[in-house]
């Protein structure tokens, strides 16, 4: 069967086509600059990339190409030869813990759901709609980044305000990045050969979260009603005392819009660093002696260690795995040194050959692998993450 994944944004439509049960990656393409001037998209194909610059007036035009470079790289003859489509859909609120056939009801309800994903959950529904007219008899799933983490229990999930703000408001922890999650969740049930299984998964990119997982569901994580709760991260500020907020526009003469906009684009590393969101840049500038960019990197570190070592407490110490995946979690070696030295309280040690062999960007080096030592009280893993093949599953599973 071959499925389509789409991530639609604003302005940007990102697809991938897999065959399943084979998990073979055909084509994948990024549609960018949608209604504005410049656009473009790339494909990606058996390790060939190509743009191509076209006049994209609207996600329909997009879909067009899309639908044009299947047919010409033979990828599929028809159309019906695509059995599926599956959406990613930021924000479910709590009305789905589980992926679901999209139907009128199902975008009624997230289209209900944007005041929580603003800047999402409006255009991830122009994508279906643009889908559903394109590819009418073709079933389309939704897949929430919110729906791994509904198994959250109230003690959890809740804020320590009026409770009413959770009744009248929907105020909760909702969690993100659970696509990602679950497949890791997925992944260490296959290799540990066991269902119910207890992992401390650290989704490490631009952006992070960390989330403890027992008995294969997710019981806590990182994020809360936003992505910008949590660690800090690329441009993110994390957890803050709130108190700052009132404070710093009282000092600086902000609006509200502005600081959300600081806290959430030039915080985190940038803030910090004052350079650089990506770590990359972070790590050149350490090796010169760049004072700020250590700092930025020792705040990084120990946040990260911090909700770890919280997790392993949650579990008990009964974790049976630490798994490192994302863009950072999966390839920066020292970082991930760096991160396991704060654990060593907890029994956790790397087998630092194994760890500077795991670097999926490099060439000569595995992109996954066990990175402990055999003295290590918790199996360290590096797993790369594969939201749209997680996307493409959960849709092959609910059309058949």
């Amino acid at each position: 069967m071959k499925i389509l994944t789409v991530n639609a944004g604003s302005s940007s439509l990102k697809f991938n086509c897999i065959e399943l049960p084979e998990q073979k990656e055909l084509i994948s393409g990024y549609f960018e600059k949608i209604g504005d001037n410049g656009s473009f998209y790339t494909i990606k194909m058996e390790g060939t990339k190509t743009k191509r610059e076209v006049d994209l007036k609207d996600h329909s035009v997009a879909i067009e190409y899309l639908i044009e470079e299947l047919l010409t790289n033979h990828i599929i003859n028809s159309l019906d030869e695509i059995d599926g489509v599956g959406h990613r859909l930021v924000h479910g609120g709590d009305k789905y813990s589980e992926s679901v056939l999209i139907t009128d009801e199902v975008i009624k309800t997230v289209e209900e759901l944007s005041s929580l994903a603003p800047l999402h959950n409006p255009a991830n529904i122009l994508g279906v709609k643009a889908f559903k007219k394109a590819l009418p008899n073709t079933p389309m799933v939704g897949v929430f980044d919110t729906a791994f983490h509904q198994t959250m229990k109230e003690q959890a999930f809740l804020y320590p305000v009026p409770y009413e703000w959770y009744t009248k408001y929907g105020i909760r922890k909702y969690g993100f990045h659970g696509t990602s999650h679950k497949y890791i969740t997925r992944k260490m049930q296959e290799k540990l050969n066991k269902k119910e299984v207890n992992l401390i998964s650290c989704h490490i990119g631009s952006g992070g979260s960390i989330c403890c997982i027992k008995d294969g569901r997710s019981i806590d994580t990182t994020m809360g009603f936003s992505p910008n709760s949590g660690i800090m991260m690329g441009t993110r500020s994390g957890d803050i005392d709130y108190s700052i907020i009132p404070y710093y526009i009282e000092k600086s003469g902000a609006t509200l819009q502005e600081v959300d906009q600081i806290l959430n684009k030039q915080s985190g590393l940038l803030g910090i660093s004052k350079t650089s969101a990506d770590h990359r840049d972070i790590e050149i500038e350490i090796s010169e002696g760049n004072e700020q960019s250590l700092l930025a990197d020792k705040m990084y570190i120990e946040r990260i260690v911090d909700y770890i070592a919280k997790y392993y407490v949650r579990l008990e110490g009964k974790v049976d795995a630490l798994v490192f995946t994302a863009g950072l979690g999966e390839n920066a070696r020292e970082f991930r040194s760096h991160v396991v030295e704060g654990l060593h309280a907890l029994g956790i040690y790397l087998d630092e050959e194994e760890n500077m062999n795991v670097a999926g960007f490099i060439d000569e080096a595995k992109d996954e692998g066990i990175i402990s030592n055999e003295q290590s009280s918790v199996p360290i893993y590096v797993i790369p993450t594969n939201e749209e093949l997680m996307i493409a599953l959960d849709t092959y599973d609910l059309i058949n």
